[in-house]
């Protein structure tokens, strides 16, 4: 049986396969295209924010910076321009006694050694708020010779629209710290401790 000639016709005629092809490439494409786009704003904007953080950490180290933490603050999100207009801020500081502390729980007794802190075993108290903390800093910048862990975090909607075709949230959140002790202007303050049992 032989074959109508409009259909051997149509299957010798290489016309529109390339509109095909465009038609199966393109989304993969455009979206690694933004994927792209996404990751390149993302480490830029880490990458301004990690220098603003270590300036603003180095200029309240000083003796004169424990004044003008809020213009520290502000200058952050100054640094960043045009990245930062609609992103929102949060900045934290701990003071620590020496580097080898930073991060660090208060200890405990583990009596019945299960790892955590449960109620009844003493710990020691280096914060002095009377209560075990799982990062025994202490708010704020501390003192003269005190280590500080200065964290800021950019929460930002993302200006790609990629996460929203695959279904992830559209904001992103980018973190930065720098860990500095603050200049000897002055003695250290004594180091407080007591062990609460409760």
């Amino acid at each position: 049986m032989r074959l109508p000639a409009f259909i051997r016709q149509a299957g010798r005629d290489r016309r529109g396969v390339t509109v095909t092809e465009f038609g199966l490439i393109a989304p993969t494409f455009l979206m690694l295209l933004l994927g792209v786009f996404d990751l390149g704003y993302t480490v830029y904007a880490k990458a301004i924010l990690d220098g603003a953080v270590q300036k603003a950490g180095r200029d309240a180290a000083l003796e004169t910076g424990t004044m003008n933490i809020a213009n520290l603050d502000s200058k952050v999100k100054e640094n960043l321009g045009a990245l930062a207009a609609d992103a929102t801020f949060t900045y934290t500081r701990r003071n620590y006694r020496d580097f080898a502390k930073v991060g660090l729980p208060e200890d405990f007794e583990d009596k019945n050694s299960n790892g955590q802190r449960d109620a009844g075993e003493c710990f020691t108290d280096e914060n002095a708020n009377a209560v075990w903390d799982r990062d025994l800093g202490k708010v704020g910048v501390g003192g003269a010779r005190d280590v500080v862990l200065y964290e800021v975090r950019m929460s930002y909607d993302r200006k790609f629209p990629l996460y929203a075709l695959v279904g992830l949230p559209g904001e992103a959140t980018l973190k930065s710290a720098t860990v500095l002790r603050n200049q000897p202007y002055a003695s250290q303050n004594a180091e407080t401790k007591q062990v609460i049992c409760t």
